[in-house]
């Protein structure tokens, strides 16, 4: 039995489930990095993804038509700048399970973020909370106590966070059910992680939702760690709003253009408040440079400023990756990816003899493609030897190593050489 598991997890075993994957990775699409002259294993593409090949030529394109073109590239680019936005609403679209209406790229995550708090925060009466997990990242927690203070509320009593249960690290969705039945008269908004940036857990955004808007909330979701990680339908969830970033599984680079959703029932409200700018007007009339705003009254509406291109270019490149790749398919390989690399680590903490916790739900349904893991013991020590060994992972304080073997790019050689990494690691730090 020992010698098959051992078998299991060897870089031969792993070859050869490569070889019959049918849904293979393109690892030969992107560029991996090389450090100390040595390609390294590289499980953090849920922090930065890896760059695509094709990014060099999508930029290049766009450096050449405004060397030609100038000003006039807005119009006579190979690419016209002036609806370059539209090339993304279908990449978009396939990823979030949305309407291209609905969708838009623009700005950075908490720029949208705020723009969308301005629309679907609007505390009146005693509907004056939000609804938020425990834990958030940080930047959410700001972003929603900061505009609960701007409408002169007070984050300590109208910010409600909903953690896991005593002993447990993952949140239960009867829990978020009940918190907002409780609050029910008093909850304007309930805003969450699609997936949560710390423990990699995937919550039932459709069941959330629709607990929200039983009680007369608004639901909407920070999808930073879940676009390109995991199918998602937000149309027919009948998500109020969502936003994300595209540098994480997107692949876009750093710093990457952001993009938003907003559900078609609310995208030509004219009661809804939003701050309008120039991009958001009718496009058939914006350079009528007319003094009243008319929204486009889809997605876009919420556009204030045009595309900033160069920035773009690699987003839409990685985009008609995924429409090529299809997140269903790289959903189904991403299970068995990361179901490896679990069994793989508990088999090498049995080996060796220490306690691996991974806090990431053990239910693949529940999860995307990332674990973290507590190895408990070792602490940052470990995390310091597995980068040196040639891991590029990430560390979160207080004791976790977050690990994503991303199905696009890592392979399962990727995992089996990791395995090889984490054994040395361990035991060499045990003897210690």
């Amino acid at each position: 039995m020992e010698a098959n598991l051992k078998h299991t997890f060897s870089v031969e075993h792993a070859r050869s489930l490569d070889k019959s994957d049918p849904f293979p990775a393109r690892r030969a699409d992107f560029h991996l990095p090389i450090i100390n002259g040595k390609e390294v294993i590289y499980f953090t593409g849920n922090s930065l993804g890896l760059q695509p090949k094709s990014a060099e030529q999508a930029l290049k394109t766009e450096l050449d038509d405004w060397a030609q073109w100038g000003v006039e590239g807005h119009f006579h680019a190979k690419n016209p700048w002036v609806s370059y936005h539209e090339k993304l609403t279908k990449g978009l679209a396939h990823l979030v399970g949305a309407k291209e209406h609905e969708v838009v790229a623009m700005n950075a995550l908490t720029v949208n973020l705020h723009l969308l708090l301005v629309s679907f925060y609007a505390p009146k009466g005693q509907r004056t909370k939000i609804l938020c997990e425990a834990k958030a990242f940080p930047s959410d927690q700001y972003a929603l106590a900061s505009q609960i203070r701007f409408h002169g509320g007070d984050p300590t009593k109208d910010l409600i966070e909903i953690g896991p249960r005593p002993g447990a690290t993952c949140i239960e969705e009867e829990d978020i059910e009940r918190a907002i039945q409780e609050h029910s008269d008093e909850l304007a908004l309930v805003m969450i992680g699609g997936v949560h940036y710390f423990t990699g857990q995937l919550m039932d955004m459709e069941r959330i939702t629709r607990a929200a808007h039983a009680v007369g909330a608004y639901c909407g979701f920070d999808l930073a760690h879940a676009m390109g990680n995991v199918p998602m339908q937000l149309h027919d969830w009948n998500v109020d709003f969502a936003c994300w970033c595209s540098y994480k599984y997107l692949n876009s680079g750093p710093g990457a253009v952001a993009g938003a959703f907003i559900h078609e029932n609310h995208v030509g409200r004219e009661d809804i408040p939003r701050f309008d700018g120039w991009w958001g007007h009718d496009a058939k009339r914006r350079f009528l440079m007319e003094p009243e705003f008319n929204s486009m009254n889809t997605a876009e509406a919420w556009q204030m400023s045009n595309a900033p291109v160069l920035n773009m270019a690699v987003h839409a490149a990685s985009l008609d990756m995924f429409l090529d790749a299809r997140i269903d398919q790289l959903r189904l390989k991403s299970k068995r990816l990361t179901a490896y690399l679990e069994a793989g680590i508990q088999f090498v903490a049995k080996d060796v003899g220490f306690r691996a916790e991974l806090i990431t739900p053990q239910d693949p349904n529940r999860r995307g493609c990332q674990l973290s893991l507590a190895a408990h013991g070792f602490g940052k020590t470990l995390f310091d030897a597995l980068t040196e060994a040639g891991v590029i992972a990430d560390w979160r304080e207080p004791n976790v190593i977050r690990m994503a073997p991303v199905p696009l790019y890592n392979t399962f050689e990727d995992v089996a050489a990791f395995l090889i990494v984490l054994r040395n690691c361990t035991q060499a730090l045990t003897k210690k």
